[in-house]
């Protein structure tokens, strides 16, 4: 499958916690063309500040690897990664962050963002993890544009 067709995956999984009253963030890691795990945003259902989607993802793909190790895998996001998450993908030692929408589409959609990209995270800390951007970009910032339609929506 394309980048596309895996961020397709997360951008379903951001929809599934939209409707779930969750924030509109989605997560899929890949390993070897498989997918490993879709998760979205649990931040209010667990009461978890850091409980982003891809906090979420690397979580449960550790617990079924049986370890900390998550090398030869990439994370398709459907928003940059915040610097938490950019630090938890580079502690996880996945080779790739895929995203589409943009920290600063976060940050217009109301959300407390710190205006660190990956790229500045990536050359600060010499971090080797490959950044791939703007993918399905529109389809991923259409996220916010739905959660902020919601009735019961909450932001942080």
């Amino acid at each position: 499958m394309s980048d596309e067709d895996w961020m397709r995956v997360a951008i379903a999984a951001a929809r599934e916690g939209i409707a779930a009253g969750q924030t509109p963030f989605g997560a899929a890691i890949v390993r070897g063309g498989e997918l490993v795990i879709a998760a979205h945003n649990v931040v209010w259902q667990t009461t978890d500040s850091t409980a982003h989607a891809e906090v979420a993802a690397i979580r449960e793909a550790c617990r079924r690897a049986g370890g900390i190790d998550l090398a030869g895998c990439s994370i398709y996001s459907t928003c940059e990664p915040c610097p938490m998450c950019f630090s938890a993908c580079h502690w996880a030692k996945l080779d790739r962050i895929v995203y589409g929408a943009s920290i600063a589409d976060a940050a217009k959609a109301g959300f407390n963002e710190l205006p660190v990209s990956n790229e500045q995270l990536k050359s600060l800390g010499g971090s080797p993890i490959q950044i791939t951007t703007d993918v399905l970009g529109e389809e991923c910032r259409d996220l916010f544009a739905q959660w902020l339609r919601h009735p019961n929506r909450r932001g942080y």
